[in-house]
């Protein structure tokens, strides 16, 4: 029975992740109307409804909930070790997906992949820029990238990169005439350029921190944007204040297009992590790439 219907039973957990008949049908590359006889298929064989389904939505019923929950861990745990079969072919293949963060795709994560794409070919690798605390299990991500102190605790996490430190900064333009901050306080008289992230809807709190005091602030301003390399853009184009990671700033710092602001407040975080399920054998290709971005130590 289990060989006849496996198709049946991964289409349903695409449908209870996606929500959505319309994403899961384009996930599997079927027709809408195809996954949805497969679902009343299904339900009818297995004589309970597993999805309730209105005009706008698709959710689960507490059969449904019940059945994904035991079911989707071992479709994974199925997928994973077909994956590994690649093992024994001459060269290393397949996908591996990375949520991470734009800022880190730049700075190390490119920088260290690119020679192993040359090197294999037949590996390919999907960068999702996400500013979101983005579960990668439930997303079916192979792996993510974050700062080292927002790592769950039930992941594998490798250091790839150094500490990092944040920085202020704005344009001569925008200073000329104004007075330079001296604390993180007289923030609130300047125009600052915001973050919006997504997880909580809300934006950024600058975080600072001088003598072991930490100290957050809530600025405001005429520009919000949801990407690190525009909060750059419209410092350079003087819209206001920006708190970006320092290497995207030395070099403007160095050309005399940014100046430094609160220099003796930047704050230093543990440096980006690759991190990924533990309870699955990684993949060739993620095997692969784990070892490219492990930092050496020194």
């Amino acid at each position: 029975m289990m060989s006849e219907n496996l198709n049946d039973l991964q289409a349903f957990v695409a449908v209870a992740r996606a929500q959505s008949f319309t994403k899961a049908a384009a996930q599997m590359g079927l027709s809408r109307s195809a996954l949805s006889h497969s679902m009343r298929t299904l339900e009818e064989r297995l004589g309970v409804r597993l999805l309730t389904r209105t005009t706008r939505s698709v959710s689960v019923t507490e059969a449904g909930e019940r059945l994904l929950h035991t079911l989707a861990p071992r479709l994974d745990d199925i997928d994973a070790e077909l994956a590994a079969l690649a093992a024994w072919r001459d060269k290393p293949a397949g996908t591996v997906r990375i949520s991470t963060h734009d800022h880190a795709i730049t700075t190390v994560l490119w920088p260290r992949l690119l020679p192993l794409l040359h090197a294999y070919p037949d590996i390919q690798v999907e960068f999702a820029v996400d500013y979101a605390m983005t579960d990668i299990v439930a997303e079916r991500f192979d792996a993510g990238v974050r700062s080292g102190n927002q790592l769950d605790k039930d992941m594998i996490a490798v250091r790839i990169s150094p500490d990092l430190r944040m920085a202020v900064a704005a344009s001569p333009a925008y200073l000329e005439g104004r007075q330079l901050p001296l604390s993180p306080a007289d923030l609130t008289g300047h125009r600052c350029i915001n973050l919006r992230l997504p997880t909580y809807g809300g934006l950024y709190a600058w975080e600072f921190e001088k003598g072991g005091q930490a100290l957050n602030v809530r600025v405001t301003g005429q520009v919000t944007v949801n990407n690190t390399f525009w909060l750059l853009r419209a410092a350079l184009d003087g819209m206001g204040l920006a708190y970006v990671p320092l290497d995207l700033l030395q070099p403007h710092f160095e050309q005399g297009t940014l100046v430094p602001v609160l220099q003796d407040w930047w704050p230093s975080f543990p440096g980006y992590h690759l991190y990924y399920a533990n309870r699955r054998q990684p993949s060739p290709a993620l095997t692969l790439v784990i070892e490219a971005l492990r930092m050496e130590s020194r």
